[in-house]
C-alpha cells in the first residue's frame, strides 16, 4: 500500500468505442432487430468521465492513506484498533438507545463522525436536506408563516 492521496485514474467501466451493431445477413448495414433487439445508443457508449471514478473513491483513498500512515508511525495495532472501534460503532447502531445516535437523520452516527474526525465540521448534506428547492406557491408559504393553515 502506498501513500496515494488522489484515487487512481482506473475506472470501473473503462471508456469504450461504440461497437458496430449486428446486421442482418441478407442486408448488410441494416440493424437486425429480431436477433439483437432494439438499438440503443446508451448501451453501446460508456458516458462516464474519468474524474467520476476518482470522486467516487475519494473518501476510501483518504481513509486508506490515513491508516497506512498510522501503521507506519505506530505499528499495526493502531489501524486494527481503529477498525475494530469503527466496526463496533456500526454494529451497535441497531441497539436503540445503546447504539449510535444519529443527528438530524444524517447518514452517519455521532460516534462514527468522532472516530473519523468529522465531528467539528459541517457538510452540505447536514444543512440542506434536499427539500429546499421544492415548488411551494406564494399563498401556501404565507399561510404557513402567518399560522393560518388550520
Amino acid at each position: 500500500m502506498s501513500l496515494t492521496i488522489i484515487p487512481s485514474t482506473s475506472t470501473t467501466h473503462p471508456r469504450t468505442t461504440p461497437t458496430p451493431p449486428k446486421t442482418a445477413p441478407s442486408a448488410p448495414g441494416l440493424h437486425d432487430t429480431l436477433r439483437s433487439g432494439l438499438p440503443s445508443l446508451s448501451s453501446t457508449i460508456n458516458t462516464s468521465h474519468p474524474l467520476e471514478a476518482r470522486l467516487k473513491h475519494w473518501t476510501e483513498t483518504q481513509e486508506a492513506a490515513k491508516m497506512e500512515s498510522l501503521r507506519r508511525l505506530y505499528g499495526l495495532a493502531e489501524p486494527v484498533r481503529r477498525g475494530m472501534e469503527m466496526r463496533i460503532v456500526r454494529e451497535g447502531e441497531g441497539l436503540g438507545a445503546l447504539g449510535g445516535v444519529r443527528v438530524g437523520g444524517a447518514g452517519s452516527s455521532v460516534h462514527e463522525d468522532i472516530l473519523r474526525g468529522r465531528d467539528q465540521g459541517c457538510t452540505w448534506e447536514e444543512v440542506f436536506k434536499g427539500d429546499e428547492l421544492a415548488d411551494v406557491d406564494f399563498h401556501t408559504e404565507m399561510e404557513a408563516r402567518l399560522k393560518m393553515n388550520w
